[in-house]
């Protein structure tokens, strides 16, 4: 939330930082290369040209029926995806034909068509399946042989549309009806009248199976039921037979590999403990756990066939290395903030034990600062002697040791040296020059919570329109973390908690204070498929104890909001308390918001409208003493990648202080919470 100092606007997977319109991310690993082929604008659809040798053809698909089925018969049609592949001849052609036509008739029924008719023509000739043998089709078509692009037209008749009538489930030992508290009724989502769809009743199917494995039934068997089609009434009965199997939990669980480290290092991040009730979750919990370790690759989780003698199921989890080196830039540029470029280093099994150290390098555009002073400071804050713009810098190195001695424990240590500016333009803003470094202990109490606590240490000076503080600071960071989420990068379902205090004493001729903040979000999937998902995050943090009043803070220590952190559409950091000169000196207090809707209109294509709002204050409640929120909203477009999705976000502050752009664009790589 705003109670970050780094400037910094967002932090992919790749450490890529964008936002405006130009921005280029580059990575080298394991000398892999890897190419996208964005929005599928590369490639012809166009059929090749005649040949002696190859027959090629171009499919014309025509539905005389209900044409939503479209989609699901391009989808299933070999001879239309291996269109840009020809035969040889009609013969081949034709035989092509032949086998796709059973192709064609499963994705009818399973649209629920079962009096559906398919046939081909080339001209006045036709091939159907089980009416003609294809001599005359392949005649007709041998006419074009280097000479023309074969016209191959296909003709579905998909007749009126099944509905469902009998619907049951019981148990395949006895034959009976599942009683409602063993199987609730909204568990298989199938209703009287409802389009008799083959994808429907695979989808019951499988969530029949989901819901006895979710009560603790890992062996629950449910084969595909076969339902009985009444092609006189236009109606379908459909019974499925399940064993649930007996109640079990989770057996010994074996580790196969890594082979680059010590396997005590992985069983660490494996909370599943002998005799507790077996979930599927659980199962997807251990796996994020273990990918967690920057070290390990693949992960292959395996569960037993069979129950052991204690009526536990076994559990075999297979690990891979990743490899050891990362190598990276990014180049960025943003109409707000300009320029930005890193390089960065990753080793991720140091010295074999699966530690990971980050070299990283950051340059930027460092803005000018209104109301700073040299070498004289102006109480007053007039614009007079403003520091030109230049170049900013930072360098970080970060080294985490998992597992200290096979336990749950971790050891982290960060160093950061940096001279920066931030804010800029006409809302003032703060420069600074720091070095420190960060030692802590992180003790994971399962797979989603952990504890940190640490010490710190930093010296540096930071001045802004308030006057220039020179700091050494002593501090003690203790941090809470819940990750109850079920993706990293672009989470569907759970929710997100971050506390975080540090105390600062009174030492070194330093004020002290203490500075603490809580941020949370929460994801919620409307449809099964997470096409549509609703996202939420909230943030509020303090600085109180201070012994010697807001000037006496270092200004990168205050509080601002504003940027894709906080609240989009206003430059970073430059929302909270002003001076009479109206430039941004910080607060005590801060609070954002912001609630968007991810919809995906395609499998690769979505949107995400959102409202953010945000607001820093003079003293060490939000609302309580001077301060400023702000308010804005926009619409992200996505592109959903193996990766996470890349994003473009347009924002619109909407309630614009003079200097604010009227349009401010973001791009990123997952998403911005």
């Amino acid at each position: 939330m705003g109670c970050v100092r780094r400037r910094t606007e967002r932090r992919s997977i790749f450490g890529l930082i964008l936002m405006g319109v130009v921005g280029v991310g580059a990575f080298i690993e394991a000398d892999v290369a890897v190419a996208f082929d964005f929005f599928g604008l590369f490639g012809s659809d166009e059929p090749p040209n005649p040949s002696p040798t190859t027959l090629p053809y171009k499919i014309d698909f025509v539905i005389q029926g209900e044409d939503s089925v479209r989609d699901a018969l391009l989808d299933s049609s070999n001879v239309y995806k291996l269109r840009q592949d020809p035969p040889p001849d009609g013969e081949a052609l034709a035989q092509r034909l032949k086998a796709d036509f059973p192709l064609l008739v499963d994705a009818l029924w399973g649209a629920g068509y079962f009096n559906a008719r398919i046939f081909a023509t080339v001209g006045a000739t036709r091939l159907e399946l089980g009416r003609s043998d294809g001599e005359a089709f392949a005649r007709a078509a041998n006419v074009y042989l280097n000479r023309a692009v074969v016209p191959v037209t296909i003709t579905v008749e998909t007749g009126p549309l099944f509905h469902l009538r009998d619907i049951a489930v019981v148990n395949s030992t006895t034959q009976t009806p599942f009683p409602p508290e063993v199987l609730p009724p909204y568990v298989l989502r199938l209703n009287q009248g409802d389009p008799a769809k083959a994808s429907d009743l695979r989808d019951a199917n499988a969530r029949l199976i989901d819901y006895f494995r979710g009560q603790s039934h890992p062996l629950v068997k449910a084969p595909l039921p076969h339902p009985i089609v009444n092609h006189a009434t236009l109606t379908m009965d459909v019974t499925y037979a399940v064993d649930p199997g007996p109640k079990a939990g989770f057996g010994e669980v074996s580790v196969n590999g890594p082979n680059g480290f010590d396997p005590s290092i992985v069983r660490s991040f494996i909370y599943l403990e002998q005799g507790q009730p077996y979930t599927p979750k659980a199962l997807a919990d251990t796996r994020k756990s273990i990918t967690s370790l920057l070290a390990v690759g693949a992960v292959r989780i395996r569960e037993g066939d069979r129950l052991d003698a204690n009526g536990n199921l076994p559990i075999f989890i297979d690990v891979g290395d990743r490899a050891r080196n990362l190598i990276g830039a990014t180049a960025g540029y943003s109409t707000v903030d300009g320029p930005t470029g890193s390089v960065y280093y990753e080793n991720r099994n140091l010295f074999g034990g699966a530690e990971s150290l980050r070299l990283e390098g950051d340059i930027f555009y460092a803005p000018p600062i209104y109301g700073i002073f040299t070498p004289t400071f102006n109480t007053f804050g007039g614009p007079q002697n403003f520091s030109n713009a230049g170049i900013g810098g930072r360098v970080t190195a970060s080294f985490v040791k998992p597992a200290l001695y096979g336990s749950r424990v971790d050891f982290l240590l960060d160093g950061i040296g940096e001279e920066n500016r931030s804010g800029g333009g006409s809302f003032g803003g703060y420069a600074d020059q720091f070095a420190g470094g960060t030692a802590a202990l992180r003790y994971r109490i399962n797979e989603t919570l952990s504890v940190q606590a640490g010490l710190k240490f930093e010296k540096g000076e930071a001045t802004d329109a308030l006057g220039r503080v020179d700091y050494t600071l002593l501090g003690v960071p203790l941090a809470l973390r819940y990750d109850g989420t079920d993706k990293l990068l672009d989470p569907s379902r759970g929710f997100r908690v971050t506390a975080l205090a540090t105390p600062y004493p009174s030492v070194f001729g330093t004020a002290g204070f203490t500075k603490a903040s809580v941020a949370a979000s929460a994801y919620y999937a409307i449809d099964e498929d997470a096409h549509y998902i609703l996202a939420g995050r909230a943030g509020f943090g303090s600085i109180f104890g201070e012994t010697g009043g807001l000037a006496a803070i270092p200004a990168n220590y205050r509080i601002y909001e504003g940027g894709l952190p906080t609240v989009r559409g206003y430059r970073y950091q430059t929302i909270g308390p002003a001076n009479p000169f109206g430039y941004t000196i910080g607060g005590l207090s801060a609070f954002n918001a912001t609630l968007e809707a991810r919809i995906k209109v395609t499998e690769t294509i979505g949107v995400a409208p959102f409202f953010d709002i945000g607001g820093a204050f003079r003293d060490s409640l939000p609302f309580s003493g001077p301060g400023d929120t702000r308010f804005s909203a926009g619409l992200g477009l996505l592109y959903y990648t193996p990766i996470g999705p890349i994003r473009v976000d347009v924002a619109r502050p909407l309630d614009p202080r003079p200097g604010d752009y009227p349009v401010v664009f973001y791009v990123s790589i997952g998403q911005p919470f």
